[in-house]
């Protein structure tokens, strides 16, 4: 799985404006109150969080404090002060705005991420950019590079094997494809390495013969020497 691309990571939320909570959800204890922001407000700020920028993480979170992590610091009444961290935002957009003469009460958010990047965050420094404060009321991670939330299943159809799921060459993809001939299928099947044929740092290696098109074989990384590149499977799909 470490070979599996899972960014950028997508997530749609809902923030509601006004208040803004220790657990930036709505679960936490509010501990400042705003008025609500204007759209024109919030349009000015939104640029600022896209790109490379630090964020501090909330102390609701994972994050290790001295070998804890904060959210049990946090739950036990104790101060926690965490450090701000580069994120980045490739993409912060607002939408479904929930607006009166007072300005908006709520809307949606949808944020594309690299890892590491905390939605409820983003939600609370967005508010207070705009003079306002804010917090999540929900939370979706919609997809997490070529996994998305439309394509899952529900567990009762799993059950019921009533599923085509996609072959495992769709999880692989952005790296090179590399075609292999049949004595080279049993070679990498018995960990061997075999010449590299194409461009990159690792590879998917195909066997397309008529009895398996495109059938993954092996994910292979490249070894460089004096001889050649080749490519070394570390994650073999078939046997020899």
């Amino acid at each position: 799985m470490r070979y599996v691309h899972d960014e950028p990571k997508v997530y749609h939320a809902i923030v509601k404006f006004g208040a803004e909570t220790d657990t930036e959800d709505p679960s936490g204890i509010v501990i400042r109150e705003a008025a609500l922001p204007s759209r024109q407000a919030l349009a000015v700020a939104v640029p600022g969080f896209i790109g490379t920028f630090q964020q501090t993480p909330p102390a609701f979170s994972a994050k290790q404090v001295d070998g804890e992590r904060s959210y049990d610091l946090a739950r036990a009444g104790r101060a926690v002060a965490l450090a701000p961290v580069a994120v980045t935002v490739y993409e912060c957009a607002l939408s479904e705005f929930d607006e009166s003469v007072s300005g908006v009460a709520q809307c949606a958010i949808q944020v594309s991420c690299a890892g590491g990047t905390y939605v409820r965050s983003i939600a609370r420094d967005l508010a207070r950019a705009a003079g306002s404060a804010a917090h999540l009321t929900s939370l979706r991670r919609v997809s997490a590079g070529s996994f998305a939330a439309e394509k899952a299943f529900s567990l009762a159809s799993l059950q019921s094997a009533a599923v085509s799921v996609d072959p495992p060459l769709s999880a692989l993809d952005g790296y090179p494809l590399q075609s292999i001939t049949p004595d080279e299928i049993v070679n990498v099947g018995r960990g061997m390495s075999i010449d590299a044929r194409v461009d990159g740092d690792h590879a998917s290696l195909l066997d397309e013969t008529a009895r398996a098109p495109r059938r993954l074989v092996a994910f292979a990384e490249r070894v460089r020497s004096e001889a050649g590149d080749r490519w070394q499977p570390r994650v073999v799909m078939r046997d020899a």
